[in-house]
């Protein structure tokens, strides 16, 4: 099964499905439907520990790959996220060059950061056939990505882009507009999002990394991928199930 990783290096634009209730059974259903990937949702999601790493062996059993958006400033899970099998990290609230680094140095081994060894999980889950393999391949085969979700991040993205380790950014528009609205909107649809979204989409590809985006629905996944970003998570669990049993309930009440 060619990884994440490579299927986005080498130009694909992807669709992940996105989870926020901590129950692996769920996540598990979703990676079976027609997803690329998985995100599992640590950030304001339900997701805890335990409910992350067994979810993500229920994904790899799906036969897809496994992303984890942790806390903001848990560095320590984004380093377990990896070592429980998950093939990216989405860090939010990245603001900074030094916050940045911060997530490199977690995320990759040296030379380039500075993450314990400890693969256990992932080595089954990812078929990894030894430790050596591990090494020399887990720096390339994992994807970080620092969300952009403030006027702060915009500002140095060209700077947060260059650093080696940092393999993508993800754009959070619910935040952004509550940053450029000065704390009065939250608008993640709103027009006058457009700029700085072009602008991050630009920056990455200027920079030759990938673009990720946050999508509330069908619309806006579709929206983001006109713009460049090429992997685009979609909706989440809850709506899942919302939007099926308020279409399941409407035909059998059609007359």
């Amino acid at each position: 099964m060619t990884g994440l990783a490579e299927r986005l290096r080498a130009g694909e634009t992807l669709i992940s499905g996105w989870t926020q209730l901590p129950e692996p059974l769920l996540t598990e259903l979703v990676a079976r439907q027609g997803f690329d990937a998985v995100t599992m949702d640590m950030q304001h999601g339900l997701h805890d520990i335990q409910s992350v790493m067994r979810s993500i062996g229920g994904v790899a059993y799906a036969g897809k790959p496994a992303v984890v958006r942790v806390a903001v400033g848990d560095m320590a899970m984004a380093s377990r996220a990896l070592d429980f099998g998950a093939e990216a990290v989405i860090a939010p609230m990245i603001n900074s060059v030094d916050d940045a680094r911060a997530l490199v140095a977690a995320t990759k081994y040296p030379p380039m950061g500075d993450r314990s060894w400890g693969p256990i999980r992932a080595l089954t889950v990812l078929g990894v056939p030894d430790l050596a393999t591990q090494l020399r391949d887990a720096n390339r085969d994992t994807v970080v990505f620092a969300m952009i979700e403030t006027a702060r991040a915009i500002a140095v993205v060209d700077e947060i882009l260059a650093i080696e380790g940092i393999d993508g950014v993800f754009m959070g528009p619910s935040d952004l507009s509550v940053t450029l609205s000065g704390g009065k909107e939250i608008a993640a649809t709103a027009d006058w999002l457009d700029a700085p979204i072009r602008t991050v989409a630009n920056r990455a590809a200027a920079a030759g990394k990938i673009a990720g985006a946050f999508a509330v629905n069908a619309v806006r996944a579709r929206y983001f991928i006109d713009r460049g970003y090429r992997f685009v998570t979609l909706g989440s669990d809850q709506a899942y199930v919302a939007e099926g049993a308020k279409a399941m309930l409407a035909a059998a009440r059609a007359g």
